[in-house]
């Protein structure tokens, strides 16, 4: 082969693999669905400016764990709660998780609900509205939803029961329909009228109501307000740039990311 050409064609595959390296991920990140626009954001402001590229799965907290307890190659897990991060670091190979932002649960309604933060609870126990919520134990979501309903049982007694019996699971759930590519989860849900009042994350209303303008956000009274901790942990023996990915989401720079999306402080 005439040398000119050698050295071309090796200068050629050289840079081939350099640029096939560099676009390998270095931290693979799994994080609950209500994060997907804010650590999309973060994890791109990562990759910018350490030079490591993140890669990133979304979905609902309990089914992640699952699928991480049957050897899917997670190295930093960051969930809607405490508890599913806090099982994987229980059985080992996981560190114990670090609070890394809050949230709160809204109500989505329909526009002609008449509904408020008043009568709230009056409008979800009513026989002809269908209430929406997430799938308890596969998704936070749902979990805050039924915590949301103890709550309401402390007001007004036999409340517990009824809402248990009418929440319809709608979201979050290794069954549950998809949206359509391109569309919020709950405003299609919403718009499909599959719910007249959907219980989720403010930060999940706020993209929904972008999604889906006629949509109405409540706001969950104080007696029956619910707060959602999300937790962080990291695999033992993950590489250095799943640390630092870790360190970066937890940093004053990426935490102001989260206040935009509407989350709360650490």
């Amino acid at each position: 082969m005439n040398p000119a050409l050698l050295t071309c064609v090796m200068a050629s595959c050289l840079y081939s693999a350099a640029a096939s390296a560099q676009a390998t991920p270095e931290a693979n990140l799994y994080a609950a669905g209500s994060l997907r626009g804010v650590l999309t954001e973060v994890s791109k402001s990562f990759a910018d400016t350490t030079g490591k590229p993140v890669s990133t799965t979304f979905g609902p907290s309990g089914l992640l764990r699952g699928r991480i307890e049957k050897g899917e190659p997670a190295q930093v897990f960051a969930s809607a709660n405490m508890k599913h991060p806090r099982t994987l670091a229980d059985a080992g190979g996981w560190s114990q998780p670090e609070v890394f932002t809050r949230n709160n649960l809204c109500a989505l309604a329909q526009p002609e609900v008449k509904v408020s933060s008043a009568n709230l609870l009056d409008v979800m126990l009513d026989a002809d509205i269908k209430l929406g919520t997430s799938t308890p134990k596969a998704d936070p979501s749902g979990d805050y939803a039924w915590a949301l309903f103890e709550k309401a049982e402390k007001v007004r007694a036999g409340s517990f029961k009824a809402l248990d019996a009418k929440a319809l699971k709608l979201t979050g759930g290794p069954d549950s329909a998809k949206a359509p590519e391109g569309r919020n989860p709950y405003a299609w849900v919403m718009d499909e009228g599959k719910a007249d009042v959907f219980l989720t994350y403010c930060t999940n209303a706020v993209a929904a109501k972008k999604d889906l303008a006629k949509l109405q956000i409540i706001e969950i009274p104080a007696e029956l307000s619910v707060g959602a901790t999300y937790g962080m942990s990291v695999r033992d023996g993950a590489p250095e740039a799943a640390r630092a990915l870790a360190d970066y989401i937890r940093s004053s720079t990426a935490q102001e990311v989260f206040r935009k999306y509407g989350f709360g402080a650490i």
